[in-house]
């Protein structure tokens, strides 16, 4: 893959990522589960944009994590993980933002991960 094509899809991302932040937004009542996948890490972030402020996040950079690769599997690990801490701090359901990216593999399996934790979304 050349530059010129990297960068191409770097910025068809980002136009996505921008249409679909004009309709999702999180709240107290219900925040926005973001998520972020790079080449060796994936990152998870729950936030209150009405505050501005970020409830929990989680990575496969974290301890609990260490060794874990960005696929299917430890995506559904880090959903996880995410999902035991919402509901440690009483939140129940969440906006799912997929941050431009498709949802299939590793994003899927990171919602999936926090269903199986019992976070609604």
């Amino acid at each position: 893959m050349s530059n010129r094509e990297l960068s191409d899809k770097i910025r068809r991302r980002a136009a996505r990522k921008v249409h679909v932040r004009k309709y999702i937004a999180g709240d107290a009542s219900r925040p926005r589960m973001t998520v972020f996948k790079s080449n060796r890490n994936l990152y998870v972030q729950i936030v209150d944009d009405a505050a501005g402020h970020t409830l929990v996040s989680g990575s496969t950079l974290e301890e609990a994590l260490k060794g874990t690769k960005p696929t299917v599997e430890g995506g559904m690990k880090l959903g996880e993980l995410v999902g035991a801490r919402l509901k440690e701090k009483n939140i129940g359901s969440v906006v799912f933002d997929r941050n431009g990216y498709q949802y299939h593999g590793v994003i899927k399996a990171i919602a999936d991960g926090a269903r199986k934790a019992g976070i609604q979304f």
